[in-house]
């Protein structure tokens, strides 16, 4: 009752064709946004900003880039925060060496740059795949990080080691406030997750799946296999370059490569696997998971220490989260191996037909 689609008749191929062809999916995305650019900027702290929200929208942008790339097209990577490395520094040196460069401007073309590293890094997906092509990229988490910082162009020859990120300027206007740069974060993150639902609608996106479901039959229908792996690279490099570029202005302010490191790219691949695997909503819900949970085994671990009058043990936090993170893997991949958005695709089912037994 709560979630029918009776009576909403298509009258035209493009309703029926339209990204959101339920109206009561168009009413739950406006006040999702609504509450989103309305309500958070008045509700929220700067910590809220700072420590829970950018990270969240910038983590869920990196998983998405890695989800169309795995998700959708099959192809294993592990090099995702050195892609997200390459974007963040390509953005610094735009604004660093191009006068009047606009900033929006920089992080597309960090995007590119992104791109076209990923495209180079995707070329053995045409002879290998699996365990062995995810092998391959991590050869890019190891190599890109350690030349970042090892030729000393790309951080202006910085004595310190310390990049300090520019000023985000847009038409005149500095973003200084944590709720102005999450407003932005939040706009360029919106953007990109409304194109990626439209790529994989499309002829590119179907292509993707045709590949991941089985490349040899893919290739008999004529599909160009190199040309389809290496746009699958190029895109995901891309969502990534763009989400390391906010990730070093946005968030924390400095362009460190050695911060972006394999950790970080196995972080993210437990946000699509816990999220799902092939699924723009569990891209966000894995990278919403991801954040908040080292934040509620903090306060636990503190609430549980205080409690029983114990000392908390230092690095028994992080050692907790690696623990956690591994079962719950563990589990998702046994329980419900399509991660929490395959949850809410059964709770939507099971809206259409409530009240009712079924």
């Amino acid at each position: 009752m709560l979630y029918r689609e009776a009576g909403q008749f298509k009258t035209s191929y493009a309703a029926d064709q339209q990204l959101l062809p339920i109206r009561q999916d168009r009413v739950a995305l406006i006040v999702l946004l609504a509450i989103a650019y309305l309500a958070v900027p008045v509700v929220a702290n700067d910590y809220w900003f700072n420590a829970i929200l950018i990270p969240f929208l910038v983590f869920a942008l990196a998983a998405l880039g890695l989800n169309i790339l795995t998700g959708y097209a099959g192809q294993l990577s592990l090099g995702s925060a050195a892609f997200m490395a390459v974007g963040a520094v390509a953005a610094y040196n735009f604004e660093l060496r191009v006068p009047g460069m606009p900033l929006l401007a920089s992080f597309a073309l960090a995007g590119l740059c992104a791109a076209a590293v990923g495209v180079l890094f995707g070329l053995p997906s045409l002879r290998i795949k699996g365990f062995y092509l995810a092998v391959a990229t991590l050869a890019a988490q190891f190599f890109i990080p350690w030349l970042l910082v090892k030729v000393g162009w790309f951080s202006n020859y910085s004595s310190s080691g310390v990049i300090t990120a520019q000023p985000m300027q847009i038409v005149g206007y500095v973003f200084e406030q944590p709720v102005e740069k999450y407003l932005l974060v939040l706009t360029v993150v919106a953007l990109m997750a409304l194109a990626a639902k439209n790529m994989v609608r499309s002829a590119v996106g179907r292509s993707w799946m045709a590949v991941r479901d089985m490349d040899v039959a893919a290739a008999v229908i004529g599909i160009p296999i190199m040309r389809t792996k290496l746009v699958a690279f190029a895109v995901s490099s891309f969502y990534c370059g763009v989400a390391g570029a906010l990730y070093a202005y946005a968030y924390v302010g400095t362009v460190q490569p050695e911060d972006l490191n394999l950790d970080m790219s196995f972080r993210i691949l437990f946000m699509i696997i816990i999220g799902g695997i092939g699924s723009i909503l569990g891209s966000f819900l894995g990278a919403a998971f991801i954040t908040l949970l080292p934040i509620f085994l903090e306060s636990a671990l503190h609430a549980i220490t205080q409690q029983f009058g114990l000392d908390l043990v230092p690095g028994m936090t992080s050692m907790v989260q690696l623990l956690v993170f591994g079962g719950l893997i563990i589990f998702f991949l046994i329980v419900e191996p399509n991660g929490l958005a395959r949850l809410w695709q059964i709770t939507k089912e099971k809206l259409r037909l409530w009240p009712f037994p079924h």
